[in-house]
C-alpha cells in the first residue's frame, strides 16, 4: 500500500498541468470575440471617410481590398486546414494518452496484489511519460492558440473587406432610396394633381346633373299638360271613334249581306264552269294519254334504232386481237355529251386480256362521235348519254 503513493502523486499534477493548459485555450478562444467591437469602431469611422470619395475611387479601392483580402484569404484557409489538422491530432493524442493513464490505472488495481512494486515503477514511469506528453500537448496547443488567432485576424481581414461592401452597398441603396422618395413626392404631386382635377370634374358633373334635373323637371311638367291635354283628345277621338265604328258596323252588315249574295251568284256560276272544264279537262287527257303512247313508241323505236346504229358502229370499227378464246368477255362503259361526242370509255369488267380489253375501248373510240343522239326526243337524250356495251368475239350488245 505504501507503494502507491507515488503513483498518486504525480497523477495529479499531471491532471492539473492538463485543465490548466485547457483553461488557457478556452479563455483565449473566448476572450477573442471581444476585440470585434474595437475594429467594428475603426471600420465605421473608415466608412464615413470613404463617403467623401468619388464613386469610382470607392469602387476601385474596394476591388483593390478585395483582391488582397482574397489572397491573404486564401493563404490563411490553407494554414487555419494545417492547424486544425495538427489540432485534431493533438486531440486524438491526448485521448489516447488519457485512454493509456486509464488503462494502465486499470491494469495496476488488477495486478496491484501480485505485482505491487512493479506496478508502482511502471506507474511512475508512465506517469512521467504522460507528463512530458502533456508538456508536449500544451505546446501544441500553445501553437494551435496563435493559429487560431491568425484565423481570428483573418476573420477580422475578412469581416472588414464584407464592412466595405457593406459601406458601399449602403450607399448605392441610399442613393436609391433618395430617388425613390424624389419619386414618391412626384407622384404624390401628381396624385394631389389628379385628385384636385377630379374633384372639379365631379363639381362640374354635379352642376351638370342639377341643371338636367332641373330640364327634366320642365320637362316632365309639360309632358304632364300635354298628356292632359292628349287625354282630353283623345276621349273625344274614341268617341268620334265609336261612332264611327258603329256606322261602319252597320255598312259593313249591309255589305255583307249584298257580298254573300254575290258570292253565291258567283259560286254557282263557277260551278258550272268547273262542271265544264273537267269535262273538257277529261277529254284533253285521254287524247294526251293516246298522243303519250304514241310517243313513247315513237321514242322507243328511235332509241332502239341509235342502240343499233352505235353497235354497228363499233362493229365496225373493232379489230378483235388474234388467238382470241370464244368466251371472253369485257364490257365498257360508255358515256357520250350532248351532241353525242364521246367524254369516256372505261372496263367495267374485265375479260382477263389486257390486249382485248384495250381492243374494245379502242373500238368505241374509233366509233365515236354518236351524231344520231340529237335525232332522239329531248326527254330520252339524257337518258341515253351513259350505257354499258358488251363485247363478246363474233358479238357487240
Amino acid at each position: 500500500m505504501p507503494r502507491n503513493d507515488p503513483r498518486v502523486g504525480y497523477g495529479l499534477p499531471v491532471i492539473l498541468a492538463v485543465a490548466l493548459h485547457v483553461a488557457v485555450v478556452l479563455f483565449s478562444v473566448i476572450s477573442l470575440p471581444t476585440n470585434q467591437p474595437e475594429s467594428t469602431s475603426s471600420s465605421i469611422v473608415q466608412a464615413t471617410l470613404v463617403s467623401t470619395e468619388t464613386v469610382t475611387d470607392q469602387a476601385q479601392r474596394a476591388e483593390a481590398a478585395r483582391e488582397r483580402a482574397l489572397s491573404q484569404q486564401a493563404d490563411e484557409q490553407r494554414e487555419a486546414d494545417e492547424a486544425a489538422r495538427q489540432a485534431e491530432e493533438a486531440a486524438a493524442a491526448e485521448q489516447s494518452a488519457q485512454e493509456a493513464e486509464r488503462e494502465a490505472q486499470r491494469q495496476a488495481e488488477q495486478q496491484m496484489k501480485e505485482e505491487a512494486l512493479r506496478a508502482a515503477e511502471a506507474a511512475e514511469a508512465d506517469a512521467r511519460r504522460r507528463a512530458e506528453e502533456a508538456e508536449r500537448q500544451a505546446q501544441r496547443r500553445e501553437e494551435q492558440r496563435e493559429q487560431q488567432q491568425e484565423a481570428e485576424r483573418q476573420r477580422e481581414a475578412e469581416q472588414e473587406a464584407e464592412r466595405q461592401r457593406q459601406a458601399e452597398a449602403e450607399a448605392r441603396r441610399q442613393r436609391e432610396a433618395e430617388q425613390e422618395a424624389e419619386r414618391q413626392r412626384q407622384a404624390e404631386q401628381e396624385a394631389e394633381r389628379q385628385r384636385q382635377a377630379e374633384q372639379e370634374a365631379e363639381r362640374q358633373r354635379q352642376a351638370e346633373q342639377e341643371a338636367e334635373r332641373q330640364r327634366e323637371a320642365e320637362q316632365e311638367a309639360e309632358r304632364q299638360r300635354q298628356a292632359e291635354q292628349e287625354a282630353e283628345r283623345q276621349r273625344q277621338a274614341e268617341a268620334e271613334a265609336r261612332r264611327q265604328r258603329e256606322a261602319e258596323q252597320e255598312a259593313e252588315r249591309q255589305r255583307q249581306a249584298e257580298a254573300e249574295a254575290r258570292r253565291q251568284r258567283e259560286a254557282d256560276e263557277a260551278a258550272r264552269r268547273a262542271a265544264q272544264e273537267a269535262e273538257a279537262a277529261l277529254q284533253r287527257a285521254i287524247e294526251g294519254e293516246r298522243e303519250a303512247a304514241a310517243n313513247a313508241r315513237q321514242g322507243q323505236e328511235a332509241a332502239n334504232s341509235f342502240i343499233n346504229l352505235v353497235r354497228r358502229a363499233v362493229e365496225q370499227a373493232w379489230v378483235i386481237p388474234p388467238n382470241m378464246p370464244g368466251g371472253a368477255t369485257a364490257e365498257v362503259a360508255v358515256r357520250l355529251g350532248p351532241s353525242g361526242e364521246l367524254f369516256g370509255a372505261s372496263i367495267t369488267r374485265s375479260s382477263g386480256d389486257s390486249a382485248f380489253d384495250r381492243s374494245a375501248i379502242q373500238a368505241v373510240e374509233a366509233a365515236a362521235p354518236f351524231a344520231e343522239l340529237r335525232q332522239l326526243p329531248g326527254n330520252l337524250q339524257r337518258d341515253y348519254r351513259q350505257f354499258n356495251l358488251r363485247f363478246t368475239p363474233g358479238d357487240v350488245r
